[in-house]
């Protein structure tokens, strides 16, 4: 083959890479109905907390150019009860990537569930309805040593069964192709007046009341998570040992698309 018609075809191949490189999207399907943690968690009695709220269905993640974008639905539809002015207010979730060697296994405080070592994530993401600075301020006052890798975008919306979420793709770092990286999603539930050290997260307790989950135990060893990506049985191994403290908490994997 003559030099020049090489060269080209070199060239055109670079050409689609990178124009493969500034647009990449993946999709995660869940089932639904599987809102229930590690299957015995029930949702507060108040009437905010619709039938279906922290029921992820489906998971979107798109890198176009320099922006990212998440988008999680969930089995019911969206409301502003609280008027966050964001379109939703109960729900809380966390994305966790595993992009790159190395990364945490521990979570943001308040989830009590682990990552399993061999896809520890290096990028959380956190879709919350309040507003930027209070998360930022609750991430750089709680998470520790993980606080520079969580992602609080600068833009949160409501529209439907789906939470959107929109920041800089150069703050997920990583390598390689998004579809080889690995995910999960930890619906969860905002709470303006978290307990302790938490993370604006919702505590899951023995019976539900107004404002908690029911289902689970009074002290902090169960998993404070509703629903997640794939298989939900990963969260029934954690124990509680007879004084209430952690004897395990239940560990999870991050999936492939």
């Amino acid at each position: 083959m003559h030099k020049l018609q090489c060269g080209l075809l070199v060239m055109a191949a670079v050409g689609l890479l990178a124009g493969s490189a500034l647009a990449s999207k993946i999709e995660i399907s869940d089932p639904k109905g599987d809102d229930y943690g590690p299957g015995s968690y029930v949702y507060p009695t108040d009437a905010v907390y619709t039938p279906g709220s922290f029921d992820l269905t489906d998971f979107v993640f798109e890198v176009d150019g320099d922006n990212a974008t998440i988008e999680c639905t969930v089995g019911a539809k969206l409301e502003d009860p609280w008027r966050m002015g964001t379109g939703f207010s109960v729900q809380m979730i966390f994305v966790f990537i595993d992009n790159a060697p190395g990364g945490f296994t521990e979570t943001p405080p308040g989830l009590n569930v682990k990552i399993d070592a061999s896809t520890a994530w290096d990028v959380c993401v956190i879709l919350s309805p309040q507003t930027m600075a209070r998360v930022q301020q609750e991430v750089d006052a709680k998470a520790g040593a993980m606080a520079s890798s969580i992602i609080v975008p600068n833009r949160v919306r409501g529209k439907r069964s789906t939470i959107e979420a929109r920041f800089k793709a150069d703050q997920l770092g990583g390598t390689g192709d998004i579809s080889t990286w690995k995910y999960q999603v930890f619906m969860q539930s905002n709470e303006g007046f978290p307990a302790g050290g938490d993370l604006l997260t919702r505590k899951v307790n023995e019976f539900e009341g107004q404002h908690r989950f029911g289902g689970g135990t009074d002290f902090d060893c169960d998993p404070h998570v509703m629903d997640i990506l794939g298989d939900q049985d990963q969260l029934k191994d954690y124990k509680c040992n007879p004084d209430g403290t952690v004897g395990w908490l239940a560990t999870v994997k991050l999936v492939s698309p």
